[in-house]
């Protein structure tokens, strides 16, 4: 391969990863708006950050496409290009704590609705048996929760 196509390629690869890299900056920020949000309950915010967030991982998976193609046509470029790649991963498993950070926030107030439904309908959600259809069956016990 030509030195000048091996420079062409490796610039190519350089801009894909910066902008992976800008791309990966923008996923932390908008995962730290979503704990903001989840964490205030804000449905709004929550909307918001969910489909920026969509949207990030779209633009990376595409992105990651055109940085295969080209690491697979030159490993020249690809090696000269290590170091940033590093760099990327390592904002990438930022990225990916701080979603299951978020991601066990959300488990733990759908567990506390839970246990609050269950409260307020007498049904205890932990307690079931299953049936000969493999179907859970819980038991319901309605008591009245005041009297007038």
């Amino acid at each position: 391969m030509s030195p000048n196509l091996q420079a062409e390629l490796g610039a190519a690869l350089r801009t894909v990863l910066d902008e992976m890299s800008a791309t990966a900056t923008q996923l932390i920020n908008i995962l730290d708006e979503e704990r903001e949000a989840l964490e205030c309950a804000d449905a709004k915010a929550l909307n918001r950050s969910g489909e920026a967030k969509q949207m990030l991982l779209r633009r990376l998976e595409q992105l990651d496409v055109e940085r295969l193609h080209l690491s697979n046509t030159s490993s020249e470029a690809a090696q000269q290009t290590d170091s940033i790649w590093r760099d990327l991963l390592k904002s990438l498993a930022v990225c990916r704590d701080k979603n299951q950070r978020n991601g066990a926030l959300v488990n733990h107030r759908l567990t506390q609705v839970r246990r609050a439904l269950s409260v307020l309908t007498g049904n205890d959600s932990q307690v079931g048996t299953y049936g000969q259809n493999g179907a859970v069956h819980s038991t319901h016990r309605s008591v009245p929760l005041a009297q007038v």
